[in-house]
């Protein structure tokens, strides 16, 4: 007899699903479907593979127990060819054509489908949706996930020893982020407005230049290429990322640098003013880009391409360096940030780290689950690896099952891993994205896996979230909070498939 599901929760429709399967005949085989391969949202499964496969071992009528690493039973019915595949009634009308593939492999050697009475229907989705958050369970989930991928302690400070003097460049916008801190005094008497008094001001230098930050701050010799106005905020950006250990290589064509300002009450941003127009390369200045990035590229380990949609990466410019980039960088990361970028035109890179809404903007695609979407910005792209952020929700990491653009593993389903977010508590979220893209594109040049990497990011983006304004995070704070953490100091032993009542 054979059974095939996620049991991300054994609720009692499982349970007497599995006992009407197990009176069938004398053997009970339960394959179940891997972590990698359940599409049902971004932080399913709730129970990671080893420990489903752990409960359902734990039942007396369950003899074996398989986590299958394929999106459905198909291959696992053709290696066991059970004499019956026993599925939910809810199967029993069913024009999936996964199930029907399923059907015609057990009914080609003689097998039998039958059904389960369904007499008590529990759904695991709604459960889970259901049930407040449980600390335990989330973090017994991710020293899983962490010992499934090799994450501990001395992996990422072995990872970590690699960043220093790591040849990391930066290409993209330049901003003033400035913060005006205000007191809130009341309604304003000539029209129904809030009226604030100012009482501070504090100024950040942001976009491709707080990556270029980050990379310096955790080790690496960063050099950044960007385009500057020749105005006052220009040279302060200059003089700062001078002091910080960056390599600037401006080109001098915008009118005045971009600058976003934010009003704030206490820690509340209440508006946001935006100065500063896009402002292109032209063709000269573009061919001049295009022959540093191409010097440059001989000694870089990791390019950063950071498009914030104020004209310093054009698709121009793209189409005439990736190439050029491609053949001489080992690692080759990109990101956009706000309706003028666009994802499609990062062609051939390592690792595009959009969040959610960016990533659905750029396909049109409002409709279709995560893994969906994610596969077709892949395919689109012909990109290796894709971190998606959620917001508070943390990330997901997808990756091919293959990276030979030759092998059938380059077109398969996508492989997924969830990380929630890491941070304990929520002060600025300004930055948080550039924190781990910097951070989990240098861990990729260092030889980490694309997990480890994410793991990396996530935990300085939780360090970012935790400062206000845009400010680096430094190889010594990043060092500091990965010694905190309890997955990283006992992992479980991983299980990759188990066996009782033999």
């Amino acid at each position: 007899m054979q059974c095939h599901g996620c049991f991300d929760i054994v609720h009692p429709g499982h349970i007497r699903y599995l006992e009407f399967a197990s009176r069938q005949g004398d053997v009970l085989v339960v394959t179940l479907t891997g972590d990698s391969d359940v599409n049902k949202g971004p932080q399913r499964p709730y129970i990671p593979q080893e420990l489903r496969a752990e409960n359902l071992a734990a039942l007396e009528f369950v003899d074996h127990v398989y986590i299958d690493p394929a999106p459905t039973a198909e291959g696992a019915l053709a290696a066991v060819r059970p004499d019956v595949y026993v599925k939910g009634r809810e199967y029993e009308t069913s024009r999936d054509p996964r199930f029907l593939r399923e059907r015609a492999v057990v009914e080609s050697y003689g097998g039998r489908v039958i059904f389960s009475s369904g007499d008590v229907v529990f759904s695991s989705s709604a459960l889970i949706a259901s049930r407040p958050h449980d600390a335990y369970v989330a973090d017994q989930r991710l020293q899983v996930v962490c010992a499934r991928h090799g994450i501990d302690g001395d992996v990422l400070a072995d990872i970590r020893s690699r960043f220093s003097g790591m040849r990391v460049g930066v290409l993209g916008d330049v901003i003033l982020d400035r913060y005006v801190f205000c007191d809130a005094q009341n309604v304003a008497s000539e029209s129904p407005m809030m009226a604030l008094a100012e009482l501070e001001r504090r100024e950040f230098i942001g976009g491709a230049a707080i990556v270029a930050r980050h990379a310096a701050a955790l080790g690496a010799d960063a050099w950044l290429l960007t385009t500057l106005a020749d105005d006052e905020a220009s040279h302060r950006a200059a003089e700062l990322l001078a002091d910080e250990g960056v390599m600037l290589d401006a080109l001098r064509t915008r009118p005045s640098l971009v600058e976003k300002t934010r009003y704030l009450v206490d820690e509340t941003k209440v508006l946001k003013v935006e100065t500063g127009a896009t402002a292109p390369l032209d063709s000269r200045a573009e061919k001049e880009a295009a022959e540093r990035l191409a010097e440059r590229s001989r000694e870089l380990d990791a390019i950063i391409l950071c498009d914030f949609g104020y004209g310093t990466v054009t698709a121009a410019l793209l189409e005439r360096v990736l190439p050029c980039l491609r053949a001489n960088v080992p690692v080759i990361a990109a990101d956009v940030s706000g309706a003028r970028g666009n994802l499609l035109n990062y062609r051939q890179v390592d690792l595009l780290c959009p969040t959610e809404r960016e990533m659905r903007n750029t396909l049109h695609d409002f409709e279709d689950g995560l893994s969906s979407v994610a596969y077709r910005l892949l395919a689109t792209t012909q990109a290796r690896h894709l971190i998606c952020t959620l917001d508070k929700h943390g990330l997901v990491v997808f990756e091919r099952p293959g990276q030979d653009p030759r092998e059938a593993g380059w077109v398969d389903r996508l492989q997924s891993e969830h990380f929630p977010a890491f941070a304990s508590r929520c002060l600025d979220r300004l930055g948080c994205g550039d924190a781990m893209l910097a951070t989990a594109t240098m861990a990729l040049a260092a030889g980490a896996s694309l997990v480890q990497a994410a793991y990396l990011g996530n935990a300085a983006a939780a360090i970012e979230i935790g400062m206000l304004g845009n400010m680096p995070v430094a190889a010594d704070m990043l060092a500091c909070w990965l010694h905190t953490r309890g997955e990283l100091m006992s992992p479980p032993t991983a299980v990759a498939a188990v066996s009782c009542h033999a």
